[in-house]
């Protein structure tokens, strides 16, 4: 490929990548927006104002564990990959990310810099990106088949509608595969043959290895189970009175929704999927966006912790600068 092509491609690629950066904020504020034009702010201090102690302490132990388990699950696929990452790293990096997707847009940036700063800390960023990309897709593949298994299992009145999210999402992924394995069978000293075999690879060893992949499902069932017990948690803090286990399919619409890009600090598709999911099982869109909401604010504050470990690393790299600008001028 010559110089010029790869500069046209650049030249192609900058524009797109800054528009979908303000497509996904923008389109999570327009969802908010619209939420709150139809319910009313009031709603939202009501749902908020509902938090109590109990609610705080118990989805904050859930976060501690939920943290745990997909820190590990980090570990595993690094490993897998070749890099060197403790526990300790793992989870204190996941809170800091953790904190960054909930008060940031787009939901992901914490992620990039979690992979970015284990990146450095190793010399490898590359490696260390594609550990957290596969950390993070191995627990939606997970999330993905659990879903469709709770939507099959448990009884729901509109089973038949919310079956087709997780049905229609597995459906676009294997086409995809298929059509993008097709295409580097035929073109195999392409790029994209290149690619796919590089992923191919990837995947074999950080997920699917045989002392890699028993961990990896495990720890994301924990967790899953953790996020939905947060739903669960926020529901009943929200003054929700339906069984636990009815909302249970719902729970698992909002979650898959909430993988999404397209929010603002961690708000927008989660409001506008809770709202369809309990107006379309009968409870009501209000209801759904309130628990939705409580959900975020339960969220944001077990996450703290990262924020507080965000604080202390910007104290420590100023004394640092500091000590290094002091040596200098000496």
């Amino acid at each position: 490929m010559s110089a010029a092509t790869s500069g046209e491609e650049a030249t192609t690629m900058g524009p797109a990548r800054r528009w979908l950066r303000w497509v996904q904020p923008v389109g999570g504020a327009v969802v908010v927006v619209v939420l709150l034009w139809r319910v009313g702010p009031g709603l939202v201090v009501d749902a908020l104002g509902r938090i109590d102690g109990w609610s705080l302490v118990a989805v904050s132990g859930i976060a501690l564990l939920t943290t745990a388990c997909t820190s590990w699950r980090w570990v595993l696929v690094a490993r897998g990959l070749g890099l060197c990452l403790s526990l300790r790293e793992a989870v204190i990096a996941s809170y800091r990310s953790q904190f960054l997707n909930v008060s940031l847009p787009g939901g992901v940036l914490g992620d990039v810099h979690r992979g970015l700063s284990q990146g450095r800390d190793s010399g490898e960023v590359g490696p260390a990106m594609r550990s957290v990309i596969w950390e993070r897709s191995s627990g939606q593949a997970v999330q993905l088949c659990l879903a469709g298994l709770a939507l099959l299992v448990v009884p729901s009145p509109v089973r038949s509608q919310l079956l087709a999210a997780p049905a229609i999402l597995a459906t676009a992924a294997i086409a995809t595969v298929l059509a993008v394995a097709l295409l580097a069978t035929r073109r195999s000293r392409s790029r994209v043959g290149h690619g796919v075999r590089a992923v191919t690879t990837d995947v074999r060893r950080a997920v699917l290895g045989r002392r890699t992949w028993p961990g990896v499902v495990g720890t994301s069932i924990v967790a899953i189970a953790g996020h939905v017990a947060t739903f669960l948690i926020a529901a009943r803090t929200a003054g929700i009175v339906a069984s636990p286990v009815g909302l249970i399919p719902l729970a698992f619409v909002v979650l898959l929704a909430m993988a999404l890009p397209i929010n603002l600090a961690g708000w927008g598709a989660r409001e506008g999927a809770a709202a369809w999911a309990f107006g379309a099982a009968g409870l009501g869109a209000v209801q759904g966006f309130a628990t939705a909401v409580v959900y975020g604010g339960l969220v944001l504050v077990a996450s703290l912790p990262g924020a507080a470990i965000l604080a202390v690393s910007s104290v420590r790299r100023a004394s640092r600068d500091g000590r290094v600008r002091g040596d200098a001028h000496a």
